[in-house]
């Protein structure tokens, strides 16, 4: 027997609401994407799950991603896809230059990382920039805490990162301990889990879910790494209400014009920034600096300097390369659509 949803149980809100013509309320359908594939995208609507191919009906420059609404017509097929309250993105990794995205509309995002040799205040620092520029909560999710013999020093470096940032200290494999994070799924709201290949991110979902729905891998001894065991994005839906974003562990993680979300996460570099005497200040050796008097007067740590310096500038750079490819797209379309109405008007000629 399939499961129905309603619209507000898949996350749907005014936000997307206000969206839609008249004629567009009692003609399509919103549906939400649930799962990506390589040819297709499942999608759930108030009637069930639907399955929508790859094809000239969806138009190719349009990137849709896990999360997303789209308005379908009645008979199943693609009409348009809906503006997007939130969206995640990276750099494509490697060295290709291209954008990617990782999620659409999620409300909460939950940074998980866990209590091991792996633990890294400056990668958490990278996730939270992402989070800030996408404009969704953050809550930093410290897991394993069964396996670590001060969890609480833990708790006390991520949260001397902001006085206000959300952190929460779980057992992935207790449900008593997971519980606290409840609160952020409620009915309706949509919550992603962000973290490196195995800090125990599908071990916390399923624990979440009340059911082993992910698979998962057990830890290699040797470094205390799990194995990278998610391999796609999907939605679940929660018993409580709630809906749940998976994602694959990213071993890389590339910020790409991102400013504004790396500023908000340093906002204390920020605001002595703009004390500093020159405008165009790099923090290094100029006079009248307030972001080196600081740190000399040991205000700030000199490892957040560090990498707040160094994800200004790969979030600079990455925006600049990928400035360039869309500015060389375009003129290649142009380039194109010359050519064929050229060929156009001489065959006419003829």
């Amino acid at each position: 027997m399939t499961t129905v949803f309603t619209l507000s149980q898949l996350g749907w809100s005014a936000f997307f609401q206000q969206q839609l013509s008249l004629e567009e309320c009692t003609a399509q359908v919103p549906a939400r994407i649930v799962a990506q594939h390589r040819s297709c995208i499942d999608v759930l609507t108030e009637q069930g799950p639907k399955r929508l191919m790859a094809g000239p009906a969806i138009p190719a420059a349009l990137t849709l991603t896990t999360g997303d609404w789209l308005l379908l017509n009645p008979d199943g097929s693609f009409y348009r896809m809906l503006q997007r309250r939130s969206c995640f993105s990276r750099k494509a990794a490697g060295s290709r230059v291209a954008e990617q995205l990782i999620a659409a509309n999620v409300d909460t995002v939950f940074v998980a990382t866990a209590l091991n040799h792996d633990f890294s205040l400056n990668r958490t620092e990278r996730y939270l920039a992402l989070i800030r520029e996408a404009g969704a909560d953050a809550v930093v999710v410290l897991t394993k805490a069964d396996l670590c013999d001060d969890p609480a020093g833990y708790q006390r470096q991520v949260q001397a990162l902001d006085p206000r940032l959300v952190v929460e200290t779980v057992n992935g494999l207790d449900a008593a301990s997971v519980a606290t994070l409840q609160p952020w799924c409620r009915a309706g709201s949509t919550v992603a889990v962000l973290g490196s290949s195995g800090v125990g991110k599908s071990t916390l979902i399923n624990t979440l879910l009340g059911q082993s729905a992910l698979l998962t891998g057990e830890a290699r001894t040797s470094d205390d790494k799990g194995r990278h065991t998610t391999t796609a994005r999907t939605l679940h839906l929660m018993n409580d209400g709630g809906i749940l974003l998976d994602t694959p562990g990213m071993r890389e993680l590339q910020l790409a014009d991102c400013e504004t979300g790396v500023q908000e996460t340093f906002a204390d570099i920020t605001e002595l920034a703009e004390r500093c005497r020159y405008s165009d200040c790099q923090h290094q050796s100029e006079p009248g600096c307030a972001v080196t008097e600081a740190l000399q007067a040991e205000k700030i740590d000199a490892r957040r300097l560090a990498n707040y310096l160094s994800l200004m500038r790969e979030q600079a750079h990455n925006a600049a390369s990928l400035a360039e490819k869309r500015a060389r797209d375009r003129s290649k379309s142009r380039y194109y659509r010359s050519v064929q109405t050229e060929a156009r008007q001489r065959k006419k000629g003829r």
